[in-house]
């Protein structure tokens, strides 16, 4: 039998409260639970002017419009603001009533402007919600698993120039340049000039000096991302940090044009502050000569993959190539020695075979193709790192170490881009871009941790 519904119950008056149409086990009921929402007050007070002016509308409130939105992944602040005045849930997580106004869906960018920009308080607010999780020992440092994700800039990729980048110093310059002069010294060669070394200086990528970059006229703060079989378009860089357990530990943020290794050392810079680190497991875009030395150096083990030798098919792979220590020299595969040549500005030492004894070499197609049929092998200074990332690489149990990868970090990741709207960003800048990095990652970790907390709760109840 088809029963047919009165429109009369869309204006039938009942007697409730906003608390009673809010289910108990709705996701916004346990992340209230979770933590206390006033410490908003002390992040924000200086900000605020103590007795004129008219009455703000509630810091916490006002922050709590945005973690709806990136906990729900809901693309617009526009939308949000739709969604709060129709959804009785939110109205209770932000403490509005039935009739209180919801905030135009400006308010949130009138205060960023005016009150939040340059400030650290997302920074802060990200920081809390890890602290909370700390408070019952769920975070475990042990094993730390760092990569990137890219994050679509909201910029027209035809809205574009070009530019000649300039060069940035990295950390370890100072310290690679000292070891270059004495490595040189140890085998008898002067130490290299400056101009020797500036001059044409290839980096690290992202910004090298003399090479020409695509910026954006819409974002210039993103830069030009591609890779693999991705569309090129302007973007960001999140590198991140996460435990075994996928509890996001730290995480910043830069143009979408610099690669890994350059990346690697802000993200280090906050974790190498945290106690108990054992090991960093990151992937082969991490593996350099610079990072291993820092890790090693640090009492931290690196984990890095296996990296396949770029070499021309059908030509030697470099590890036919063995490398004398006691003599410090090469042996090629038909035994002929590789002398060292001299140090370059970028740390290798250059080790060169003679061109009259290879050019009757029956290998010599498989070897090189150069005009003078003279060998070229390279080894960093601080190729000795790296040969120790190789052995705890092969040592047991840590290929089952790095295969958690694609449950930590990698499904943080999907789960920021499939839920929390992290594929793209509506905004412009890389402040605005932090911000929305600290509140989704601060969403993901207060989410986590009250199911968490909910399903202890049940066990004991």
């Amino acid at each position: 039998m088809m029963t047919e519904s009165p429109e009369k119950v869309r204006k039938q008056v009942s007697l409730t409260c906003i608390d009673d149409l809010v289910p108990e086990d709705h996701l916004l009921r346990t992340i209230d639970k979770a933590i206390d929402w006033r410490f908003i007050y002390d992040l924000v007070r200086d900000k605020y002017s103590p007795g004129t002016g008219r009455p703000s509308i509630d810091p916490v409130t006002l922050i709590k419009i945005t973690l709806i939105q990136y906990l729900y992944g809901i693309k617009s602040m526009r939308q949000t603001i739709k969604d709060i005045e129709v959804n009785m849930a939110y109205r209770w997580f932000l403490g509005l009533d039935f009739y209180d106004p919801v905030p135009h869906f400006s308010t949130f960018g009138k205060n960023y402007t005016r009150r939040f920009r340059d400030t650290d308080l997302f920074e802060q607010i990200f920081q809390h919600s890890l602290m909370e999780c700390y408070k019952f020992r769920l975070i475990d440092h042990s094993e730390i698993f760092v990569d990137s994700t890219h994050v679509k800039a909201r910029a027209n990729n035809k809205k574009m120039q070009k530019r000649i980048a300039e060069q940035e110093a990295r950390s370890f310059d100072a310290m690679l340049r000292k070891e270059i002069d004495s490595d040189r010294e140890a085998h008898g060669k002067k130490p290299l000039k400056d101009k020797d070394r500036d001059d044409d200086d290839p980096g690290d990528g992202g910004g090298v000096s003399g090479h020409e970059v695509k910026v954006s006229t819409t974002d210039p703060e993103s830069g030009w991302f591609h890779k693999g079989e991705h569309k090129e378009v302007f973007a960001y860089a999140i590198e991140t940090a996460c435990d075994q357990h996928g509890w996001i530990l730290d995480y910043t943020v830069s143009p979408g044009n610099y690669n890994d290794s350059r990346t690697f050392e802000g993200i280090y810079e906050k974790l190498r502050k945290r106690q108990g680190i054992g090991m960093i497991i990151a992937d082969a875009g991490y593996k350099t000569p610079a990072i291993a030395r820092e890790l090693i150096g640090d009492g931290i083990k690196p984990l890095f993959p296996y990296k396949r030798p770029m070499t021309k098919k059908g030509f030697f792979k470099k590890h036919e190539y063995v490398y004398d220590e006691y003599y410090d020299c090469y042996i090629c595969p038909d035994n002929q020695v590789l002398e060292y040549s001299t140090t370059n500005r970028e740390g290798y030492r250059e080790y060169k075979s003679c061109g009259a004894a290879c050019g009757t070499c029956p290998y010599l197609n498989r070897c090189t193709n150069s005009k003078d049929h003279v060998k070229v092998v390279t080894r960093h200074v601080w190729q000795d790192y790296l040969d120790q990332c190789e052995e705890i690489r092969q040592t047991q149990g840590m290929q089952d170490i790095y295969s958690k990868r694609k449950q930590t970090i990698e499904r943080l990741f999907g789960t920021a881009k499939e839920n929390h709207g992290f594929r793209y960003t509506q905004m412009y800048g890389k402040a605005r871009m932090e911000m929305k990095a600290a509140l989704t990652y601060a969403c993901m970790n207060l989410k986590k941790l009250a199911n968490i907390l909910k399903v202890r709760e049940m066990r004991m109840a």
